[in-house]
Parts: structure tokens; C-alpha cells; sequence
């Protein structure tokens, strides 16, 4: 997600978040590695083709449990069997809102049908439609983009203040309220009313971090796609505000719906803590820089298969090859930490697993 569900909506609440003025240049001028670039690209060739069978497999079969468990969270007779049932729906629900990531990445030619499956499962019961992050996360991508003040997906977090943390992860708890008003109010409203319109596009109609970024409309197919699935979240988000308030949905299921898409927010914000270093003061950075800035967490940790599930352990990896599949990439992984020797770049971005990371965020932080 990121990434990408990599992200909450821009509320403003943390718009303002400072940047240390202490200069920070660690990894800004790293020239690029042209053995690992090559490796990368030799050794993964075969890889590149997308599996339907596993992408359908897994996303329904997450979708399945994760519904299936905020039901029974919902129905749940004890406090501990609403508490487990809701931790099962969150990880799983997690997982399947993840394929937001491939959609970005993968043709859709190579996963027919895929895009508008995942936005009917998924997408828009969660009021995260596709169009949320297509046309934004490959900004992130973008190689005179990434870390700099055009991409939507950076903030130096490294190196500001540390009551930034905090904010970053508090703000995602009002993620599933901010996606209710941006789908149930502002988007009929914006329909009749021009100037709000503009700013509903720019504004509040990206999966991103960087408050300063501001989405352009979008035009031909995308712009057709972006109509369809906005007018449909927007009628899900009213039908289910009224639902409730009328009393055919109970006030308890709601809130514990909210729970547990504040839940999915919450652990896709962590994630998006530790997917890279944050490091870069918003220069350009090559291809090498990017790879070090960003974080591979692979195994023998078992626990980042929840955390950053549908391949999201690999970031590092996946900005060698955008293009993987996310069910290729633990085994591009290990060929390409085969064939490179130890004094490689391409094992400086392997990482043990969260706390080391977290820490090291905060760490940095607390030298502002």
C-alpha cells in the first residue's frame, strides 16, 4: 500500500510537521551499483509473469476470512471472542486490501478481471478504491521523483521532530471517519459545487503522506474508472451511515466495523514507518540510494508475513523490480543474495525485523 496501501488521507492534521534543519546527506550521493542493477535484472527475468491463480486465491481467500471474522466480531456473545475475532479480521482484512499494491504495479491485461474483483471484495466495502492510489503510487516510483517534495509517498521522517511519530501513527486511527466524509458527504457535494471539486481531487483523493502533495485530475480510461468507483464508495458510504442511523444496522456493528478498519489503518501505518529509512532531505537520489533507503525484512523472521504481507517484506527489493509480482519475490531474493557477493549494497537493505527498526527511527528522531 503504500506501498502501497501505503497510507491514511491527508487530514492536515499534520500538515505543518517541521523538517530538521540539520543537513542530512547520508545517502544522497550514492552512485549506483552496477553489478546489483544488473544481477537484479539477469537473475529475475523468468519471474516477471503474474500468476492468476495465486493473485485470485489469495485475495479471496483473505477477503473470505477476514469478513467472515468481522461478523463473528460483531455477533461475539464475550469481550475475548470480539477481541480475537477482530485481530483475525484486521490481519486478514489487511492482507486483501494490500492487492491495492499489485494493481498498481501489474498490467491488468496479465490479471483479467483482477481490478474490478478486488474493488468489488474489497476496494469499496473499505472505501479504498483503486483510484485512490492508482495514479499516485507510481509517483512513488518515479526515479527524479522518489524522496524529493514531489512524492506523495516520502516524508524525511528520520530527521524530524519526535512527537512526529506519534501524530503519524494516531492520525491513521481516523482514517475509516475521514474516508466516510470524503465518500458520503464530500463527494455528492463536490459534484455540484466546482471549487470543491478541485479541491476533493487534489486534495483528498490520494492514498498519500506528503501534505504538500496535490493530485492532478485524471483523464481518458482512468478518468472513466475513477467516476464508476467513486460514485460507488459514495453510495456505499451514504447507504451505510443511513443503515445505521435508521437502526437496520446496529450501532455496536458499526463501531466495531470502524474498529477494525481504524485496526487495518493502524498496522498499515507501522508498516509504513519502517518501509524505509527516511532519510533523504529531498534531493534526487539514483536507483542504489533508493534501493539502501528502503527496507527488505526477510526471513528467517516469520512475523513481517502480517505485517507486510502480499510481498511488502521485499520494499527494498520491490524498487529494484517494480514490476514483480509479489508472489516472485522471495525467490528473486534469494538468487540475487546468492549470486552477490557479501560486500554488495544488496545486502546493506536486509533488515531483522521491527523493533530494530523502529527503534532506529526513533532513534534518529530523538537527535533532532
Amino acid at each position: 500500500m503504500a506501498q502501497a496501501m501505503d497510507i491514511v488521507l491527508d487530514l492536515d492534521a499534520t500538515a505543518q510537521t517541521p523538517r530538521s534543519a540539520a543537513p542530512h546527506a547520508a545517502r544522497t550521493h550514492i552512485a549506483d551499483d552496477r553489478a546489483m542493477l544488473k544481477a537484479a535484472a539477469d537473475l529475475t527475468r523468468d519471474l516477471n509473469q503474474p500468476i492468476p491463480a495465486i493473485y485470485w486465491t489469495d485475495l479471496i481467500a483473505s477477503a473470505t476470512i477476514g469478513y467472515a471474522a468481522l461478523a463473528a466480531a460483531m455477533l461475539a456473545g464475550s469481550t475475548a471472542l470480539e477481541i480475537a475475532a477482530g485481530i483475525v479480521a484486521v490481519l486478514a482484512l489487511y492482507r486483501a486490501e494490500s492487492f491495492i499494491h499489485e494493481l498498481t504495479h501489474v498490467k491488468h491485461a496479465s490479471l483479467p478481471g483482477f481490478r474490478l474483483g478486488w474493488n468489488l471484495l474489497v476496494g469499496i466495502p473499505l472505501l479504498t478504491p483503486s483510484f485512490m492510489y492508482e495514479g499516485v503510487h507510481n509517483l512513488h516510483h518515479a526515479r527524479t521523483r522518489y524522496g524529493t517534495a514531489e512524492d506523495p509517498e516520502y516524508l524525511p521522517l528520520a530527521l524530524m521532530k519526535p512527537w512526529t511519530l506519534p501524530v503519524f501513527l494516531i492520525v491513521s486511527l481516523l482514517a475509516p471517519i475521514a474516508l466516510l466524509v470524503r465518500f458520503a458527504v464530500l463527494a455528492p457535494l463536490s459534484a455540484v459545487i466546482p471549487r470543491l471539486r478541485a479541491i476533493v481531487v487534489g486534495r483528498y483523493s490520494g492514498l498519500a503522506i506528503n501534505p504538500s502533495f496535490r493530485r492532478r485530475p485524471a483523464e481518458g480510461e482512468a478518468k472513466r474508472w475513477w467516476r464508476a468507483l467513486e460514485t460507488a464508495a459514495s453510495l456505499w458510504a451514504i447507504t451505510l451511515l443511513t443503515a445505521t442511523a435508521i437502526g437496520i444496522v446496529p450501532l455496536t456493528a458499526f463501531l466495531v466495523f470502524l474498529a477494525v478498519a481504524s485496526g487495518v489503518a493502524v498496522i498499515n501505518q507501522v508498516r509504513t514507518l519502517v518501509a524505509h529509512l527516511w532519510e533523504n532531505e529531498g534531493e534526487a537520489m539514483t536507483v542504489t540510494a533508493q534501493y539502501l533507503d528502503s527496507v527488505n525484512v526477510p526471513p528467517p523472521s516469520a512475523l513481517p508475513a502480517l505485517w507486510a504481507p502480499v510481498g511488502l517484506r521485499y520494499h527494498a527489493l520491490h524498487h529494484l523490480l517494480p514490476g514483480l509480482p509479489y508472489h516472485a519475490l522471495a525467490e528473486a531474493h534469494r538468487r540475487i543474495t546468492a549470486a552477490l557477493d557479501t560486500e554488495s549494497p544488496y545486502h546493506k537493505g536486509n533488515h531483522a525485523g521491527l523493533p530494530g527498526l523502529v527503534a532506529r527511527l526513533t532513534a534518529s528522531t530523538m537527535r533532532r
